[in-house]
């Protein structure tokens, strides 16, 4: 066998242990305000969070990926296809290794943030620090406060509105109901939003920015009343008052940000894959290259495997560790994540769902005071979050030489 395919067998190895991570580390992004919250339980979150992230991954993932994450690292580095099959190894491993950390620390850090520091480290080797845009990497860092200071703001209010229009009231339950349509018209409209507006399947269904917007707002006045209907149909004892009905909208907030994450993170595990498949079925590479089904549903399996073999570790910091959560703190948290994505991607800001989630949770901890947030460990995990783009550039710096000896 040529020694290109068994870089190609190292590679798949590589790319599944990075997508294990991200399944590993970012599920709580997605699960654990509601687990925290009670709405779910862990297996039940791991089970969900699995099979969602796999169809993310299969039937949104991009079927086409930058060969190099967030245009960080100029291109030119390719043009040596053996340097560019060993840097995109030495990122793969080196991305995934520093997650892995975090997540046996139990700590939430960015895995798009990771690959790209190890992209970083592989372009330094690879062309110097001139191949570097440090512009783009500017953003990055920017992105570190943006994500959650967006996330807080959102969290922090949404709580606010749901205290004085229904917490605040003698029958939470009655005002819960009442107000259902709203919260769950919001939602839809930011998750159909989210799929149609400037994405690869609004423009495969030849759906503009206007059109979205109006079909957005559509679909989440029809599904507001629909869900209303549902509430009233399921739930039909007031037990638990508001939290009753905010642990049902809960949930689905949560399995829409699953299905998201799948579709979005995969990239991080195999697009460097997808590089060294392709470097080695035709010996070059361009600026972009196009993703197999195959690779993504293998990125989808590796992600569901990580989800449920460690996925219990950081769910459990950023659900009860941050703040105490109810379902409608829950709610807002998952919300303002959302929202958080959403908004600052479309304006072409390099955010991280981990940083939206983590800041969600604060958001909501500081809407009941500031003795209520656990500082120690938000210090802890913000360290993490300055330590993941140079973490990931050293390791990768290093696996680069070692990989260069052998091969």
């Amino acid at each position: 066998m040529p020694q290109e395919y068994y870089v190609l067998i190292v590679g798949y190895i590589f790319g599944f242990y990075m997508a294990w991570n991200i399944g590993a580390n970012d599920v709580a992004n997605a699960m654990a305000s509601s687990v925290g919250a009670k709405a779910i339980t862990i297996r039940q979150a791991i089970f969900l969070a699995g099979i969602l992230n796999i169809l993310g991954a299969v039937f949104i993932g991009s079927h086409v990926t930058n060969t190099i994450r967030k245009g960080i690292v100029s291109t030119e580095v390719l043009t040596d296809p053996h340097l560019a099959l060993i840097g995109a190894l030495s990122a793969l491993l080196a991305a995934a290794l520093w997650v892995s950390f975090a997540t046996w620390k139990s700590l939430p850090v960015s895995t798009t943030h990771s690959i790209v520091g190890a992209m970083i480290g592989f372009g330094i080797m690879a062309g110097g620090f001139s191949v570097i845009n440090w512009g783009k990497l500017a953003a990055v860092v920017i992105s570190w406060v943006i994500s959650p200071v967006f996330s807080i703001v959102i969290s922090f209010f949404m709580f606010k509105i749901i205290v004085k229009l229904i917490l605040s009231k003698e029958d939470t339950f009655v005002h819960a109901l009442k107000l259902s349509p709203v919260f769950i018209g919001v939602t839809f409209f930011v998750v159909i939003l989210s799929f149609l507006f400037k994405t690869p399947l609004g423009k495969k269904l030849v759906v503009g920015p206007y059109s979205a917007l109006l079909v957005s707002f559509n679909l989440a006045i029809f599904f507001g009343f629909v869900g209303r209907k549902a509430l009233g149909w399921f739930i039909k004892r007031r037990e638990g008052g508001a939290e009753a009905i905010f642990r049902r909208i809960q949930v689905g907030t949560a399995c829409y940000v699953a299905l998201a994450q799948g579709a979005n993170d995969v990239a991080n595990a195999i697009g460097p894959l997808a590089v060294i498949y392709f470097l080695v079925k035709t010996g070059s590479v361009g600026a972009t290259v196009p993703v197999p089904v195959f690779l993504l549903l293998f990125g989808g399996i590796g992600i569901a495997c990580g989800i449920g073999m460690a996925g219990h570790r950081v769910m459990e910091t950023m659900g009860k560790k941050i703040t105490t959560l109810s379902n409608t703190r829950g709610f807002c948290v998952e919300f303002a994540a959302a929202t958080t994505v959403l908004v600052a991607s479309k304006m072409g800001l390099p955010v991280s769902t981990t940083h939206a989630a983590v800041g969600g949770v604060l958001g909501v901890g500081l809407a009941r005071g500031i003795e209520a947030v656990n500082f120690g460990i938000i210090y802890k995990i913000m360290l993490y979050w300055v330590l993941t783009v140079p973490a990931a550039a050293v390791t990768s710096m290093i696996i680069f030489k070692i990989l260069q000896f052998f091969l």
